[in-house]
């Protein structure tokens, strides 16, 4: 197998990036079709060439994909994915896998137990950005990890709560945002154990929050904290530092800190400061570098690695499994912020998860 053909299900904002990525894919991929009922789609698709079908169950009877992207609203990505695991079909998710551990673990065990390729659609674990921090944290250049900080702050647009699932527990910026910066602290600083959290929708007065803020605690024993709003005016977030996607305006900020005993680094700038040995002292300027990297689109990149996992050539970067993890850490915010703000235990969300999962 050479070119790799892919199926897209739901054609929203998300799906139509990777309805354009697959189109553009060249030798390495196509896109196979796409499944989404809507009439905008169905216009979209006639405008554009490719076929499109009312359900996923027509999109793998009719255009026979060897991978399927899932795009649709969150509540649909169980279903969706076991039609695809049931036809033995490999899946890239978006995030989150699931609304809930159980659900999500109840995908990943059905695939699992068919042979099913699962992975999930953090693109940002492929942008070459955020591989180079990693890299350079795994090769030692700040030291021992010991302290890190996320930002999210910015201020969703009129007209964006309109949505009615937009203003209830579970389409605020804790699992539609919290949840990218979740993982990029996984992929930078290890895997959390215990959240400490509160929650607050003082602002708009909606049934969900419209700010957060987390005590992360890592395994290593590491400390992290993580404050988000999407009622902030500001520029102080992955969207607009990154300059990921050209739809936002690009900010020159950071969003990301990693301390560590021997220096620090700033994300998405790159900027590695450090004391050379012996000189660690807040009395010494630290050394100051800019580390290049080249920039690639996050989403080719992931499309690529899914394609590389269909034809047997490669792991995927980010399996379904490490997608339950992620949520697991994720809704632990939302568990503590509802409790009074005490420690709640990944390990623990993640245990619940296989009880109910498995129920």
């Amino acid at each position: 197998m050479s070119q790799v053909r892919i199926g897209v299900v739901g054609a929203g904002l998300i799906g139509r990036k990777h309805i354009a990525v697959l189109r553009a894919g060249g030798d390495d991929f196509a896109l196979a079709g796409v499944a989404d009922p809507s009439a905008a789609a169905k216009a979209e698709a006639g405008a554009l060439g490719y076929r499109c079908f009312e359900t996923v169950e027509a999109l793998l009877e009719g255009a026979r994909p060897d991978g399927v992207v899932i795009a649709v609203p969150n509540q649909l990505h169980v279903s969706t994915g076991l039609a695809c695991v049931a036809a033995g079909v490999p899946i890239l998710i978006e995030k989150p896998v699931a609304d809930t551990v159980g659900e999500a673990l109840r995908l990943v065990d059905a695939a699992a137990a068919k042979g099913v390729a699962t992975l999930t659609g953090h693109h940002r674990r492929h942008n070459p950005i955020l591989r180079r921090a990693a890299e350079l944290i795994r090769d030692g250049a700040v030291g021992r990890v010991v302290a890190a900080t996320s930002t999210w702050l910015l201020h969703k647009p009129e007209g964006y709560h309109e949505a009615a699932w937009r203003r209830q527990p579970g389409g605020g910026p804790v699992l539609i945002n919290a949840i990218h910066e979740i993982d990029c602290l996984r992929m930078l600083v290890g895997e959390i154990a215990t959240v400490q959290a509160a929650q607050s929708n003082a602002v708009r007065g909606f049934d969900v929050e419209d700010t957060a803020a987390a005590i992360l605690t890592f395994e290593t024993g590491a400390l992290a904290t993580l404050m988000l709003s999407d009622t902030v005016s500001s520029p102080f977030a992955w969207e607009t530092t990154s300059g990921e996607n050209p739809a936002f305006p690009k900010a020159a900020a950071d969003s990301i800190l990693i301390g560590g005993t021997r220096g620090s680094l700033s994300i998405p700038s790159l900027d590695l400061r450090w004391h050379e040995p012996g000189a660690e002292s807040w009395m010494e300027a630290p050394v100051q570098k800019r580390m290049p990297v080249v920039p690639a689109d996050p989403y080719v990149e992931q499309m690529g690695n899914f394609a590389a996992v269909i034809r047997g050539e490669a792991e995927p970067v980010l399996t379904g499994c490490d997608g339950v993890t992620t949520l697991a850490a994720t809704l632990a915010i939302t568990r503590s912020a509802g409790t009074g703000g005490g420690p709640v235990r990944v390990a623990d969300m993640l245990a619940e998860g296989m009880e109910g999962g498995r129920a």
